[in-house]
């Protein structure tokens, strides 16, 4: 019960953010591998910001990166104060598999506290998973905590594995987020990691055991649903359409059907 929180419900409550990036030689083409290190240094700052205006959630940031296997990039759990990008390189093949078992070995209690918020797991990808990729997510979702993660995907180019991005994500509204473009991945990378954050690290979600909870009735522009609920209409503003993981986090839906057009622009 929340009442044996040490501190009570105004206690602060950790908030696991989880880079899972795609570090394989097919990210070195046209470009991708920078614009990923550029879109997470850029997104930083806002990051930052979110946090600073839900002080009941304390924000910890890591990441992983997969190629030949799969390595804790950041491994400690650092406050989103202190987070710093170091430029990931790319090389090798697509172990996304080996990449889930990592974070699933550290959703397990401990290391993880009962009284943490739901974490925000976010797959980025270009290409198709070159190991167990069932094995990895089956690891991930035993754990209470994997399954309760708000899991996000985004797929960058025409050669990423959307089938297999859509059974990390786990519910059918929700779809990996198609990046064509630096530009593209930059939006998408922002909205993953400060719409998603607000959504988590709201103080309905703090202040309550259960992890879907929705905004109190000021509310959150985000939208998000009570559990079990859908949306009502489609909406081409990310931020107005909301859902939840097949764990029951409830998570804003990126929603824009102008990302899933190619232009004359698109690069990837």
């Amino acid at each position: 019960m929340s009442s044996k929180r040490p501190g009570g419900e105004l206690a602060s409550r950790p908030l696991h953010f989880i880079w899972i990036a795609d570090a394989s030689g097919s990210m070195q083409q046209d470009g991708k591998i920078q614009g990923l290190n550029n879109a997470i240094r850029e997104a930083i700052p806002h990051m930052k910001k979110v946090a600073d205006d839900n002080p009941n959630a304390q924000v910890l940031v890591r990441a992983v990166k997969f190629s030949n296997g799969a390595q804790w990039h950041i491994s400690q759990p650092t406050p989103v104060a202190d987070f710093a990008w170091n430029d990931i390189p790319a090389d090798g093949e697509t172990d996304m598999g080996k990449a889930l078992s990592l974070v699933a070995e550290q959703l397990k209690m401990p290391p993880m506290s009962e009284r943490a918020l739901p974490p925000v797991l976010v797959l980025i990808s270009d290409g198709q998973p070159t190991d167990d990729f069932d094995a990895g997510l089956n690891e991930l979702m035993e754990q209470p905590w994997g399954k309760k993660a708000v899991r996000i995907a985004i797929s960058i180019g025409q050669d990423a594995d959307d089938e297999m991005l859509q059974k990390f994500i786990g519910h059918p509204e929700m779809k990996p987020l198609s990046a064509n473009s630096p530009e593209a991945l930059v939006k998408h990378i922002k909205w993953a990691s400060t719409a998603v954050l607000k959504s988590a690290s709201s103080p309905a979600a703090a202040g309550t055991d259960h992890p879907a909870a929705s905004p109190d009735a000021a509310g959150s522009p985000l939208g998000v649903p009570s559990p079990g609920a859908t949306n009502a209409t489609p909406s081409t503003d990310p931020l107005n359409a909301a859902s939840t993981n097949a764990g029951g986090a409830a998570v804003p839906v990126a929603a824009d059907p102008a990302d899933d057009q190619k232009t004359v622009d698109d690069v990837w």
